[in-house]
């Protein structure tokens, strides 16, 4: 196993998972392209179509690099979109022109889940865990203000996609100690890429091993309404909100902002809130009881 293999097989793995996580956003197939390892010497960021929207995340375990996810306007809009219908929330307004701070945090939303699942596929390959900082999202106007922003580190990889027909990239940013991890764990574990042409190998049922531990946020959710920003800091203790549900309906389950099924509420024979599950993702659940935090 060399460098240039292991760093294939982290390509390859990473865009997998990504990839899964934007077919479960938008509903559809994603098309992905191959992965490109890219020269020493040139820039990950060097072309880079403007304005840029790019979701990253750093790893924090004290070693540079991480992952970023490059997309056209267009693009982040149409993720933004697709993630307001998954959770019930507003479609943000208006088609073209600049990003609103909705749709940024729709973005946003939407790359902590992409973002979790790339570090689930790294930690696949590494052997080992591997600790990432929050996402952030960013708008560039310049290829220079992207090279500005990040880390340089000795490796790079490159992966295209198609997301609601509009083009994204992800870029990998490696640093020598993932290379060295990476290449002692693969030839460890005594694996062979006997791929034609270089083509990286994906360990897909590791992979959705690893992606089954990866720990999401889980919640009910009541009801919700609107109130001025002005009116809010001065709600008093013990001040009542009408809901846009009534008591009977049935409560949403939402899992990392998705909106994945819906149940009613029970009270466990400890005196706690549960949600009795009524239907999972489209199907029924089987009386199946979870419990957890109402938000």
């Amino acid at each position: 196993m060399n460098a240039r293999d292991a760093l294939m097989r982290l390509g390859a793995s990473t865009a997998e998972a990504i990839a899964k996580v934007l077919e479960t956003i938008g509903g559809a197939p994603v098309e992905r392209g191959e992965v490109t390892l890219l020269p020493a010497d040139e820039s990950p960021f060097a072309v880079l179509d403007v304005p840029a929207v790019a979701a990253s995340v750093a790893y924090v375990d004290g070693v540079t690099g991480g992952n970023v996810l490059l997309m056209t306007q267009a693009g982040a809009r149409a993720i933004a979109i697709a993630m307001s219908k998954k959770t019930g929330a507003r479609p943000p307004a208006g088609a073209s022109g600049e990003l609103s701070e909705l749709e940024l945090s729709a973005v946003a939303e939407a790359a902590n889940q992409m973002m979790a699942a790339a570090a689930g596929a790294t930690s696949v390959v590494l052997g080992q865990e591997v600790e990432i900082g929050p996402p952030r999202t960013w708008v560039f106007d310049d290829a220079a203000a992207a090279r500005e922003a990040f880390d340089t580190t000795p490796h790079a990889t490159s992966t295209t996609f198609r997301v609601g027909g509009e083009p994204c990239r992800l870029v990998q940013l490696i640093p020598n100690a993932f290379v060295v991890r990476m290449t002692r764990a693969l030839g460890e574990a005594g694996e062979a890429l006997d791929a034609p042409d270089g083509e990286a190998v994906v360990d897909r049922r590791g992979l959705d091993e690893a992606l089954r531990d990866i720990r999401v946020r889980v919640w009910a959710e009541l009801g919700r309404t609107r109130v001025p920003l002005a009116r809010a800091p001065g709600l008093p203790a013990g001040a009542v909100l009408e809901l846009d549900r009534d008591a009977e309906d049935p409560v949403d389950l939402y899992v990392n902002g998705l909106r994945f099924g819906s149940g009613r509420l029970v009270l466990t024979e400890e005196g706690e809130w549960a949600l009795r599950l009524l239907e999972v993702a489209g199907r029924g659940a089987d009386d199946r009881d979870m419990e957890g935090a109402v938000e």
